[in-house]
Parts: C-alpha cells; structure tokens; sequence
C-alpha cells in the first residue's frame, strides 16, 4: 500500500506503480512484483470525504480496513512520504497486526523527549530555522481552512500557485527551473485532480485533524513502532531528516538509504531509486 501527502496525490505514483506490480516488463523478475494499492488518502481526489476533519491516525484506520476487511489482504506493506509517512507511522504503531512492515521517506513523527545528542541538538535548531518560512500554509490550513478553502475553491489559478510554490521549494531543483524535475503534464495532473473533484477544502483538512489528534508526537509514553521499518533520507527533504540515533527511538529500524540527491516528492523526481529501495526492504521484511 502506497500513499501519498499533501500538495500530491496519487498521480506522484504514476511512474513507480507499473515497476512495482510488473518487474518483467523492466528488466526484472516476476517473482519481486508486489499487489500495489494507491488509494486517495481521505478527502483528497477520489476518495470520499469526511464529514469533519480527520488526521493520520484516524486516516491509518480507514486505510487498515480497506486492506484487510475491504481487500481481504491478512498482511501488508505500507510505504509513504509527507502525510503517507505519518499514516504508515500510524498503521505500523496501532495495527502491526496486519501491517507487516514500513517504508518512508519523510519523517514526520516526533519523540516526546526531544533531541538528546549534540548531533540531535544541532539538527533540532537547523529544522526550526528550514521552517521559519514555510509555516505560512501550514498554520493557516491547520487553524482555519475553510477561510482559505473560500477564496481557493472558485480559483484553478488561485489552487494551481498555491500548490506549484511548494513542488518548486521542496523538490531538489534550481531556482526558477522547475520544469527540469517536474513536467508541466505531471503538474497539471496533480492540480486538475484537487480541481475537478472539488477537494482542496476538505484535503487541507488533514492539517486540523492532526492538531486535533495531538500533534507529531507519536507516542507520550515513548512507545515507538516496532514493525520492521525502512527509510529512504533524501538531502533536499523540505522536513529535513534528523540524525538515525533520533529516528531509531521512534521506529525499529531495519533498513536505512542515505540518497546522493532528491527531495519530498521522492516518487517523482527519483522514481527508480524509490523502487530500488523499496524493494531492498521489502526482501529483507520477507
């Protein structure tokens, strides 16, 4: 089960679905491909929407049943970056019982205790200063976003600037050259489907739903997920990734790639590398 994040959807997948589910057709062996489920996370695109906001946690429920009431799968992979990696935190810490194992390449989880090293310290005060100018939208949609939803909701162009601002940023591109990493196709996709199913609102309202939940930390007892946990660190990462000695007290980490380039939209701008590394996980979880 892959999922996605926000300003994304499932069309961040295009490239990497078909190599994960048919290796034959890429030069690989039948015998590595994968069952891939992409589903919208719920309220973005197709998926349907909630009646108020919800956060990863309660999205990690409603995609449990999914894969195993709905889909009748007993175990199962999770993978995702940005709001996917928060909801295959989530799966791994409340349903290891069916989640087999996980795979991000974004962390957004926080430990209760804070940084605890110099090397943690120094990571902790960089990370506040990445997000001096980026917590614009992200307090807006995590405090009021309906207010936003009004003016964003009858303006494609309103929709498409506020969503391409954060591709350019967060991707590993130059400044003004974003059209070396993103085609303008990929980009229009992404924005149309925010457009044509009406989900700007209600997919900012993943935002509010997890200050509702309780914030990034994952667990006040400093519980950590115990499935066996694979991470891809890409240096462009927007939500820069704090040292491994911080993330191995949040997860059980079993696989860990350090990336030579890329950024947030991992799927997109180093779609191989992402298949290279889920697989490389996923044999070690077998």
């Amino acid at each position: 089960m892959i999922s996605h994040g926000w300003p994304g959807s499932v069309a961040e997948f295009y490239e990497i679905i078909e190599p994960l589910a048919h290796p034959e057709r890429f030069g690989g062996k039948e015998e590595d491909a994968f069952t891939v489920v992409a589903p919208s996370l719920p309220g973005f695109g197709f998926s349907t929407r909630p009646e108020r906001p919800i956060g990863p946690r309660k999205m990690a429920e409603v995609i449990n049943n999914l894969m195993t009431n709905t889909l009748g799968f007993d175990k199962y992979l999770a993978q995702g970056g940005d709001w996917g990696g928060a909801v295959c935190s989530w799966l791994g810490f409340d349903h290891a019982s069916a989640c087999s194992g996980i795979h991000i390449n974004v962390l957004t989880m926080r430990h209760p205790e804070g940084a605890k090293t110099p090397e943690e310290h120094a990571w902790e005060k960089k990370f506040a200063l990445d997000q001096v100018m980026q917590d614009g939208y992200r307090t807006q949609q995590a405090t009021r976003p309906q207010t936003l939803s009004y003016a964003m909701m009858d303006s494609p162009v309103g929709i498409a600037a506020w969503l391409i601002e954060k591709f350019h940023d967060w991707s590993d591109v130059e400044v003004g050259k974003i059209e070396d990493v993103h085609s303008k196709d990929s980009l229009l996709t992404n924005i149309m489907i925010y457009i044509t199913t009406k989900t700007f609102n209600t997919a900012s309202w993943i935002y509010y739903g997890r200050r509702e939940e309780g914030g990034r930390i994952l667990s006040p007892g400093g519980n950590r997920v115990e499935v066996p946990t694979g991470c891809a660190v890409f240096p462009k990462e927007m939500l820069r990734w704090p040292p491994r000695s911080y993330v191995e007290r949040l997860y059980n980490i079993q696989h860990w790639t350090e990336m030579e380039s890329g950024g947030h939209f991992a799927a997109m701008e180093r779609p191989q590398w992402l298949i290279d590394d889920i697989r490389s996980f996923a044999r070690k979880v077998k």
